[in-house]
């Protein structure tokens, strides 16, 4: 099966790369900028040039045809804007097998109107960030090209998604002090009182769902959430990760959403975002493409931690001042607000 990844060298491209080169009935080829080199037990073509550039990536793709290329299936990893999309139309309609678009689970109305969110629910009011909204959007004209007969589409759309080289997400973004402090069993924030819900997938396992979903007739004109099954607190993924770092019990200090958002901008994907349970029904890909995530946050919590210990890339909680700025403010409005009330009564 002939496959072209646009991007190809991302966290999820990349473990796409890989279990098809597993399989081994995969001729792959990438495109991207060339800018970022993987190792492949397998060489992996990879054609050179700028996705968001429009004009040039159309002509690119109609000289690979009309040079004798066909492509059965198309991975879109890196587009996010509708003339990426449109783009996608000009260069494939009525020349490629199968069109795979990367999406992603925040295009789903916030709040939802149940749990878990399922398949189809609304899409009308995604998460307020371009990224959402320009997602939603892709989705809406690839689904117009799936009814016009341009090609069969499926649209994927991970959750969190991280490998061993990453970072794991917290309520100040992805930095990786967040480590050090549980490591050393300094305070952590965390966003409202830490009890909603979130579902990290590690990207061998998404990249499952992407490779079983190629050349796959019952995901034609389908879409599918790919979180982790695990529904964790992010009070548990404090404790889950503070072990996996060899640290004590973690020192969680919550603090109110919103507020927090206004202390620091790191925090504002928790207004937008991680205040919402964020767990989804995933039986249709399990139905389908035999989704089913095997890595334990637990382990791939510790797995993420030894890589970059060993890479030394975690950042001292000294050169990352923010988390005691923060810490700071709470305490101190805290301790006022507890002493004027104690004066009321």
């Amino acid at each position: 099966m002939k496959v072209l990844i646009i991007g190809g060298t991302g966290l999820i491209s990349n473990a796409i790369t890989t279990e098809m080169i597993r399989r081994g009935r995969f001729d792959i080829t990438h495109y991207n900028r060339g800018q970022r080199s993987r190792t492949y037990d397998t060489p992996v073509r990879t054609v050179s040039g700028d996705r968001y550039d429009r004009p040039a990536f159309v002509r690119q793709m109609r000289e690979l045809q009309d040079g004798g290329e066909r492509f059965d299936v198309v991975i879109e990893m890196i587009g996010y804007k509708p003339a990426d999309i449109e783009s996608l139309r000009e260069s494939f309609a009525g020349r490629v097998g199968q069109l795979l678009f990367c999406s992603t689970v925040d295009v789903y109305s916030k709040p939802p109107a149940r749990y878990p969110i399922p398949n189809d629910a609304d899409q009308t009011r995604p998460a307020p960030w371009d990224y959402a909204e320009n997602k939603a959007r892709c989705e809406a004209i690839l689904n117009a090209a799936h009814a016009a007969g341009d090609f069969p589409v499926t649209i994927l759309r991970p959750a969190h998604t991280y490998d061993d080289g990453g970072t794991l997400l917290h309520s100040l973004g992805g930095n990786t002090s967040y480590l050090d402090r549980l490591r050393r069993g300094l305070p952590i924030v965390t966003h409202g009182d830490g009890e909603s819900l979130w579902a990290s997938c590690h990207a061998d396992d998404a990249a499952t769902a992407f490779v079983n979903a190629c050349g796959n007739s019952r995901a034609y004109g389908k879409g599918y959430a790919l979180p982790g099954k695990e529904w964790l607190t992010w009070n548990d993924i404090h404790r889950t990760v503070a072990r996996a770092v060899g640290g004590p019990e973690p020192r969680i200090v919550a603090i109110p959403t919103y507020l927090l958002a206004r202390l620091t901008d790191r925090a504002h994907i928790c207004a937008i975002n991680f205040r919402y349970n964020n767990v989804f029904d995933v039986s249709h890909a399990q139905a389908d493409l035999d989704f089913d995530p095997r890595m334990p946050f637990a382990d791939g919590a510790k797995q993420v931690y030894q890589t970059l210990q060993t890479q030394n890339r975690i950042t001292p909680a000294e050169d990352d001042p923010v988390w005691d700025r923060v810490l700071a403010v709470w305490e101190k409005h805290t301790a006022t607000m507890i002493a004027e009330r104690k004066e009321d009564a």
